[in-house]
C-alpha cells in the first residue's frame, strides 16, 4: 500500500483551500496549485482565515494552527504536483476541464501517485479513462466545508483496483473524516438526493408556491434542516446546482432531474449565489435580501 505523505491539490478555491487545509491539519505536506499565482495566494489567505476562525472557537490550539500553515506550499507549476503521492482535482464541475488536468499532469506523474478527484457529480469512470491508471484512480468527495464536514464520499471506478480504494479510506480516516461507499452512478449518493431537493425548491418558486422566504422558512422550521434550500443552494453555486441536475438528466434520462427554467435564467444571468454576490438572495448588503 502506498505511504501518503505529501498531497497536491489542484484547485484553490473554495473546495480546494477547504481540502487542503484539513490534509494540512492532518499532518500532509500540501502543494496548492491553481491558474494563476492570484488564485494561489487567496487561497492560502483562505486558509489562513478558517485556521483562525477555528482557533478563536477553541476547536484547534494556535500550535495546530501555525503547524498546518507550515505544510502548505504553493505549487504555481501543474508539474510540481506530479511528486506528490495523492493528487486531487477540485476544479469546476466541468468533465472536459478535469479531464484536461489529468493529462495535462500526466507526463509529470510518479510511478506510484495516485489521482483522485473531488467530483460531486461525474463519473469516475469516465475521468479515470483519460489517464494512463485507471487502476490508481478514485473519488474522494469532499463535503462543503471541507474543514467542517465529517463525511468524505470514496467512489470506485470500474478500473479502480483494491489498495487504491484501501489507502483512500485510510487517508480519509486520518483526517477525522467519515467515509462512505458510494457507487459510480451520477452524482454518487450526497447530491443524488439533495440537489434534486434544491431544484424542486426552486420549482416551487417558479410555481408560484411560496415566496424564496417562505420556501426556506418552511423547510429550516418544518424539516429542521439547518439551511433552507434555496440559501444553500446558493451557497453551493447556481452554477454547481445546475451542473449536478444536467449530470443527472443526461445521465439516467429521467423527467424527475430536468432542471427548473428558473435555475437556468438565474445561472445565464450569473446570479450564482453567495461567490457573486446574488443568486435568489441578495448578499451585497448588511443583510441577505430575497431577490423574487
Amino acid at each position: 500500500m502506498v505511504q501518503i505523505r505529501k498531497v497536491g491539490v489542484i484547485g484553490a478555491g473554495q473546495m480546494g483551500s477547504g481540502i487542503a487545509h484539513v490534509c494540512a491539519l492532518g499532518g500532509y505536506d500540501v502543494l496548492l496549485h491553481d491558474v494563476s499565482p492570484d488564485r494561489i495566494e487567496a487561497g492560502v489567505e483562505l486558509i489562513k482565515k478558517n485556521l483562525s476562525r477555528q482557533v478563536v472557537r477553541g476547536i484547534i490550539g494556535q500550535e495546530a494552527m501555525d503547524a498546518a500553515l507550515s505544510h502548505v506550499k504553493p505549487a504555481p507549476e501543474l508539474q510540481a504536483v506530479g511528486a506528490t503521492d495523492l493528487a486531487i482535482e477540485a476544479a469546476t464541475e466541468d468533465e472536459q476541464v478535469k479531464k484536461t488536468i489529468f493529462k495535462a499532469l500526466q507526463p509529470h506523474l510518479g510511478p506510484d501517485t495516485l489521482l483522485a478527484s473531488n467530483t460531486s457529480s461525474i463519473s469516475i469512470t469516465r475521468l479515470a479513462s483519460a489517464t494512463d491508471r485507471p487502476e490508481r484512480f478514485i473519488g474522494l468527495h469532499f463535503m462543503n466545508p471541507a474543514p467542517l464536514m465529517k463525511l468524505v464520499e470514496i467512489i470506485r471506478g470500474i478500473a479502480t483496483d483494491a489498495e487504491t480504494y484501501d489507502t483512500a479510506v485510510k487517508f480519509a480516516q486520518s483526517l477525522g473524516k467519515t467515509t462512505a461507499n458510494a457507487e459510480d452512478f451520477p452524482a454518487f449518493i450526497v447530491n443524488r438526493i439533495l440537489v434534486p431537493m434544491i431544484n424542486e425548491a426552486i420549482y416551487t418558486l417558479y410555481e408560484g408556491v411560496g415566496t424564496v422566504d417562505a420556501i426556506d422558512t418552511a423547510m429550516k422550521l418544518g424539516a429542521n434542516h439547518p439551511m433552507g434550500p434555496l440559501e444553500l443552494g446558493d451557497f453551493i453555486g447556481l452554477d454547481t446546482v445546475l451542473s449536478i441536475m444536467n449530470v443527472l438528466y443526461d445521465g439516467l434520462s429521467d423527467s424527475k432531474y430536468r432542471p427548473c427554467p428558473l435555475l437556468v435564467k438565474y445561472v445565464e444571468a450569473g446570479w450564482l449565489g453567495r461567490k457573486t454576490g446574488r443568486g435568489f438572495y441578495d448578499y451585497r448588503g448588511d443583510v441577505p435580501v430575497p431577490t423574487r
